[in-house]
């Protein structure tokens, strides 16, 4: 296996790499007992922000921005992946690859959105030159029912706005009366970050620059990623991911966080949410960035999160490959407060009740503890390691601790998390998946997901007043 990631290796094309490479992750992999039994993962190397949530042609699609020679970030391709549930997806290979003229250094992250019987690819092209100084072009490409791709060769948009870095990537592509829109996350020259907007009467343009994104009068940091426009119970949310935000205006622990905003109603005018909420978290946890979101054929608000970190190396990097998906999740607002819960699809994985102190590896755990308690869940395995969940019902409380769960992640970050919920009894669904978590509170009012990476191979459940229902879910990877 390579131990030392050169930008030359990083940036090999895919022809010049040997076989072996794949086949040497492949054997490592089949060994590892850190794989996930039903969260989406790559075959090898990395898997980083999902790309293309989308359905068309009578299926969900998603894209895995993909480096498949190692578990850092080099040359990335699309991967598709389809489903017919959103819980069971195939794994169909890279698809939309790097290495023309607008994309020659990496297909970066985007969207998809299905014009007529194609599906529309808009991504962020990664371009350097012979200096190494980067050319972000925002590139387009088509998808038929057969799941063939053609690339466009000319950029949709050509360089950056005036007075904006190189650092412009992200679009979301959106239509709304007939015209389409795309958000742009971008990093101004005075080192802030911003949401640019830009319009167009076709998905190929020509796509116009129309005025920056007006959600908050507070300073976002240095950079914003990801920026994701989506509509829940009618009204506007805008997911995204302001790199460099003070703690100040958004109180965070990870090195970067992934937040919301709501507005009573938009503005399609002027591109101005009417009464933003304040700046909030979305995952209280350890792991989630680059979440992705979509407004439904089915009327339903969906998103997909990326379980990993930019900057952060995780013990699976190792055997060759690193990362994975959240659960699909449905949102719904309720006093500007977004709840996000696993698509009732995913019913169809538990198997059945567990009725001993053991679980399997895939479970799924829910919770009830009275008011006025405090209690204790926690997540042992054979080699003496622990997830700690402490739920305290008088304050209104819930800290999980990975300090002892396995190997050490990101630790500079901390080990804990707390959130605030509602004082009074608690509810929680905990959905383990043998090295990552998803905790979901009061029905979603809160959430925490993290990995952990144990040595352990069996794992057992203890509860300290807490009353607890466990289940067997299928392993379908």
């Amino acid at each position: 296996m390579i131990t030392e990631w050169t930008t030359k290796l990083r940036y090999l094309p895919y022809e010049d790499w040997p076989n072996q490479q794949i086949i040497d992750i492949k054997q490592k992999i089949a060994t590892s007992h850190w794989r996930l039994g039903y969260h989406i993962q790559p075959s090898t190397g990395l898997l980083n922000d999902p790309n293309g949530f989308s359905y068309f042609n009578g299926q969900w699609h998603l894209f895995y921005q993909s480096f498949p020679y190692g578990p850092v970030h080099g040359l990335k391709n699309w991967t598709h992946l389809t489903s017919d549930d959103l819980v069971l997806w195939q794994d169909h290979g890279p698809l939309l690859l790097p290495g023309d003229e607008q994309d020659s250094h990496g297909a970066y992250s985007g969207s998809a959105i299905s014009v007529e019987d194609q599906l529309f690819l808009m991504y962020t092209g990664n371009v350097r030159d012979e200096n190494w100084v980067r050319h972000p072009k925002q590139d387009g490409a088509w998808m038929n029912a057969k799941n063939e791709l053609t690339k466009i060769s000319t950029p949709l948009i050509e360089e950056p706005k005036n007075g904006f870095t190189d650092h412009f990537r992200d679009p979301q592509i959106l239509k709304h009366d007939g015209t389409y829109y795309c958000l742009i996350g971008a990093r101004k020259k005075d080192d802030t970050g911003h949401v640019l907007v830009y319009q167009a009467n076709a998905v190929t343009g020509p796509w116009q620059y129309k005025t920056e994104l007006k959600f908050t009068d507070q300073p976002m940091g240095y950079m914003i990623e990801c920026p994701n426009l989506v509509f829940v119970d009618g009204q506007p949310v805008l997911i995204f991911c302001p790199q460099g935000i003070a703690q100040s205006v958004l109180k965070h622990q990870n090195i970067y966080p992934n937040a919301y905003v709501v507005g009573k109603d938009f503005d399609w005018d002027n591109f101005q949410f009417i009464d933003p909420s304040e700046i909030k978290n979305l995952d209280d946890g350890f792991d989630v960035y680059a979440t992705e979101a979509l407004n439904a054929p089915d009327g339903r608000a969906l998103t997909v999160s990326w379980i990993g970190l930019p900057d952060t190396e995780y013990p699976s990097d190792i055997e060759g490959w690193a990362n994975c998906y959240s659960l699909v999740k449905e949102l719904h607002l309720e006093d500007n407060q977004l709840y996000q819960l696993p698509v009732v699809e995913n019913d169809k994985l538990i198997k059945i009740e567990i009725n001993t102190s053991e679980i399997t590896p895939q479970a799924k755990i829910t919770m009830y503890m009275e008011a006025n308690q405090r209690g204790q869940v926690s997540v042992k395995t054979d080699c003496g390691e622990e997830l700690q969940i402490q739920l305290d019902t008088t304050n209104g409380k819930i800290l999980v601790d990975r300090t002892n769960a396995g190997v050490a992640v990101a630790v500079d970050h901390g080990t804990k998390r707390e959130t605030n919920v509602t004082e009074g009894p608690i509810t929680a669904e905990l959905y383990f998946d043998n090295t990552v978590f998803e905790l979901y509170i009061n029905g979603g009012q809160k959430v925490i997901t993290g990995r952990v990476f144990p040595q352990g191979r069996q794992f057992f459940v203890e509860s300290q007043n807490v009353q607890l229902q466990k289940f067997q879910l299928e392993k379908i990877y």
